[in-house]
């Protein structure tokens, strides 16, 4: 699976942001966002199974981000809104054609500013 992620940049604290991710090549069972901060391990934000559009999120994103996804263009989307300072972070969109997330877009910033 081939991953397109585009979006990300800067933001002041509260802010919104979207990402976007556009999957082409093999089938897939799920779709998802990870990020990783400096100095910290990669960690999940946000994921779809796309058969049956199950949503699950992060603690610490839940009620702040929301997840979609556009069938058609296979291709989700993660609205981050009230971002914190803490969610400056890598975010990189990934793939499950197994039973782990094996495919992985490139990354793309995100800064949030206090």
């Amino acid at each position: 699976v081939q991953l397109q992620a585009s979006g990300g940049g800067l933001v002041q604290a509260g802010g919104s942001l979207r990402l976007s991710c556009a999957a082409s090549g093999r089938t897939f069972s799920s779709m998802g966002w990870f990020r990783q901060a400096p100095g910290k391990e990669r960690e999940f934000v946000a994921g779809i199974s796309w058969s049956e559009g199950y949503i699950s999120y992060s603690n610490s994103v839940k009620g702040r981000f929301t997840l979609s996804r556009d069938n058609a263009k296979n291709t989700v989307y993660l609205q981050m809104n009230s971002l914190k300072p803490e969610d400056t972070a890598v975010y990189y969109c990934a793939a499950q054609t197994t039973s782990l997330y094996d495919c992985w877009g490139q990354g793309t910033q995100v800064t949030v500013s206090s």
